[in-house]
């Protein structure tokens, strides 16, 4: 591929400030990027593509060493909008490299949930909706790491961003039609908060699933899962090479003192409590268990078995009618790990009590499990009645 394709191959710091300076005179710009994390904790980026509506197309290659500096600078708030579709991997890798969240942001992949696509519609999928074409995905396990690259698989790479341009234009429209630009703008605010990419290894038990909720338990967890976060940064690994979440749940349970009890356990390797990890892991729990009680957060065990089922039924109902009503996918409106805590009383943090959601849904959705509204079915549509005082 070259540039009689129409697309151009920027491996200079000269043409890559050059391609940002006139980027910036565009409306918006799609971008895309292919990377590698199968074997790493870190994603490795081998290529980032950008198209506009002027018909500008690239293709920059940051292999071996190409100074990003310049895009970097361009993502980090300059004018046009920077067009993404399920953005948080790509905003993750930007982030990584120069703490930069591209912006103003946009993501088609939350547009396309907006405008009634479904919560699990691929980006092949609305293409050919919207567009008609077809993308060919036979180059779509490519190594990016390995150079040359052939034109099929640089062809791959540009055609993406090619059709999100068009994508954004029809969805942005659609969106503006409906009166949901808010919507977006709501859901892109979280989309580009800092704290969205956090991987501090503080806060890395907060991605596991605990079983046990009492204190010393959660002081066990916090720190085991910090000295494995740790571990993998440190030797960019992804975190399950370190340890997995399954083994983690077990040393949770178990809380081993000693290498004996260590290497008792099922799901630890022969062998392995003698290792350099074994004696990081011992030590990680016992900071846990002598963890001050005042440092560790009380949490509230919201088991999904201790919610009446009748509440959750009816919140799930509630958010199917109000999902067919709106055309909005409901894993937008709510997750069933939100719904469960709402259920159980939770609002704080709770996207469904505040915003777009709670208008949608959740204010109806708290007259339900109040008891003030009750549904009724009428024809093949659920309706939201209000109860008389008493009954």
């Amino acid at each position: 591929m070259s540039e009689e394709d129409g697309v151009e191959i920027v491996r200079s710091q000269e043409a890559l400030a050059a391609l940002c300076t006139d980027l910036m005179a565009e409306p918006f710009v799609a971008i895309d990027t292919e990377f590698v994390r199968d074997t790493t904790y870190w994603p490795h980026l081998c290529l980032v593509q950008v198209a506009a509506p002027s018909g500008r197309r690239a293709i920059i290659d940051p292999l071996p060493d190409l100074d990003l500096s310049s895009l970097l600078e361009f993502l980090n708030g300059t004018p046009p909008v920077k067009v993404f579709h399920a953005a948080r991997q790509d905003v993750e890798i930007f982030h990584h490299l120069g703490g930069v969240i591209p912006a103003p942001l946009y993501d088609t992949q939350i547009a396309a949930m907006v405008c009634g696509y479904g919560e699990s519609v691929g980006y092949e999928t609305l293409v050919k909706s919207i567009t008609k074409d077809s993308i060919d995905k036979s180059a779509r396990f490519t190594d990016w790491r390995r150079r040359p690259l052939s034109d099929k698989q640089l062809h791959y790479a540009i055609s993406d961003v090619t059709h999100l341009c068009i994508v954004y234009a029809v969805l942005k429209e659609r969106i503006a039609v409906r009166g949901r630009a808010a919507w977006i703008a709501e859901d892109v605010k979280k989309l580009a908060a800092p704290e969205t990419y956090d991987l501090s290894p503080e806060n890395a038990w907060r991605r596991l699933k605990l079983r046990d909720t009492r204190q010393r338990a959660v002081a066990v967890a916090m720190e085991v899962a910090a000295w494995r976060e740790r571990e993998a940064q440190a030797r960019d690994v992804p975190r399950g090479r370190i340890m997995k979440d399954e083994t983690i749940a077990e040393i949770l349970h178990e809380r081993p003192k000693s290498r004996e009890e260590l290497e008792r356990l099922r799901s630890v390797p022969r062998g392995w409590a003698n290792s350099e990890l074994g004696v990081g892991l011992l030590a990680a729990v016992t900071r846990g268990l002598t963890r001050p009680l005042e440092d560790i957060p009380k949490l509230v065990d919201r088991k999904r078995d201790q919610i009446a089922p009748a509440r959750i039924d009816l919140l799930k109902t509630l958010l199917r009618a109000r999902s067919e009503q709106h055309q909005v996918a409901q894993k937008l409106i709510a997750t069933m790990q939100y719904l469960d805590e709402f259920a159980a009383g939770a609002r704080a943090g709770n996207p469904i009590a505040e915003g777009w959601r709670y208008e949608v849904f959740g204010r109806d959705a708290e007259r339900l499990l109040k008891g003030d509204v009750a549904l009724a079915l009428k024809g093949n549509e659920v309706e939201i009645i209000a109860r008389a005082n008493g009954e």
